[in-house]
């Protein structure tokens, strides 16, 4: 799977990782629906985190589609939250 993090790069995670990429997106949106900015902001960073650890950057040579696109890291919550509805970004 490549997840593209917008403003940043791609990068290829395992399908191993959807489970806790769906936890973490899922954290995300219960964030957004409470209008929690703290929680909104520190689940959304390790949303982000998870994807840059876990994952291994696509090289700029590579020509990948992205399966899944994810704001930049300087999202809002109030941006966030016409996002991060339902099942998120990553449904289940």
């Amino acid at each position: 799977m490549i997840v593209r993090i917008s403003g940043e790069d791609q990068y290829r995670l395992a399908d191993e990782d959807m489970p806790r990429l769906n936890e973490l997106d899922n954290a995300v949106v219960a964030a957004c629906d409470g209008g929690d900015e703290q929680a909104f902001a520190e689940s959304f960073a390790t949303l982000l985190d998870y994807v840059r650890s876990h994952g291994t950057r696509v090289g700029d040579d590579e020509l990948e589609g992205s399966d899944l696109i994810l704001p930049p890291a300087d999202l809002t919550l109030a941006e966030a939250a016409s996002e991060f509805t339902g099942e998120g970004l990553i449904p289940d």
